[in-house]
């Protein structure tokens, strides 16, 4: 991993938990988060993007964020440090799919360099004795159950769906999954209310810092909601381009807002680290605009 340069940190003083001294000089810098808001966890994104804000090339076997990235080590290490430092990381089944099936979502995983570093801070400074959650959403339930993620029971599983796909996942043998457990949602309004994926995490499994990984459908849903408090976004050096008939994603799909309700941000950090730069927006307040 190249050197990371901080250029900006606007990080408010003695808010959250501190980084061991090593993970400190790793992201030359602290990595504070305040405590999550009354009733539900605080929420961050992690998404990686060029230059015109694509965030996957939508090819068959090279759609991962390692293709945009140019599988740059850095954006690994701090994609590393935010699993390490959430409770739980929740990604929708598009997101699943699109993934190694050895994927875990655990922060060794993207970054095994750091992988002691990891469990030391996870463990001695944040006090949190398990991996994170790792929260799959699916309406439909169709999963593929035979992912190391599943069958292996090294990180708890909480699969978030509608009663529809909790039959579908019970046919095909969800319940004999090790550390693996189904959270049927209310879907009154006709889908699973992002409101309803953070109340679950936050009163049955003690969620505090949630982790947002995607896809882009479920982000945009979650920023419509008013639900990301904060977004880690890495700026790859490289232009994907896309065509009308076959559009690639950006990072919100399915979701857009006019001029008067466009969220908008302000910056925490940026760092640097050769030609890719590492962002950290924070949400602002519509007083504040």
């Amino acid at each position: 991993m190249t050197t990371i340069q901080t250029l900006i940190d606007r990080t408010p003083a003695g808010a959250g938990t501190l980084l061991s001294p090593e993970l400190h000089h790793l992201y030359d810098g602290d990595l504070r988060f305040p405590e999550s808001p009354a009733n539900r966890p605080y929420v961050i994104g992690n998404f990686v993007s060029t230059l015109d804000g694509i965030i996957s090339f939508a090819v068959p076997g090279m759609a991962g964020g390692g293709e945009i990235s140019g599988n740059d080590s850095t954006d690994r290490f701090i994609m590393g440090l935010l699993r390490a430092s959430a409770d739980a990381v929740m990604v929708g089944s598009g997101t699943l799919h699109a993934t190694s099936p050895k994927h875990l979502w655990i922060a060794d995983s993207v970054y095994a360099g750091a992988k002691e570093l990891y469990a030391a801070y996870r463990k001695d400074v944040l006090g949190k004795s398990e991996r994170p959650y790792n929260v799959i959403v699916t309406g439909s339930g169709a999963l593929d159950l035979n992912r190391r993620l599943f069958q292996s029971g090294e990180a708890p599983v909480r699969i978030l769906t509608t009663g529809r796909g909790a039959e579908r996942l019970r046919s095909t043998g969800s319940a004999s999954l090790p550390n693996t457990e189904v959270l049927i949602l209310d879907t009154s309004g006709g889908a699973i209310a992002p409101a309803a994926m953070v109340n679950a995490l936050y009163t049955t499994c003690g969620v505090r810092l949630l982790l947002h990984e995607g896809g882009p459908t479920l982000y945009g849903e979650f920023i419509a909601a008013g639900l990301v408090d904060e977004l880690f976004l890495t700026l790859a050096p490289q232009i994907a381009g896309s065509k009308p008939e076959q559009p690639r994603p950006t990072m919100v799909w399915g979701t857009e807002f006019l001029p008067g309700t466009a969220p908008w941000v302000r910056i925490v950090s940026a760092k640097q680290s050769g030609d890719h730069l590492y962002l950290r927006y924070a949400r602002r307040d519509p007083a504040q605009i």
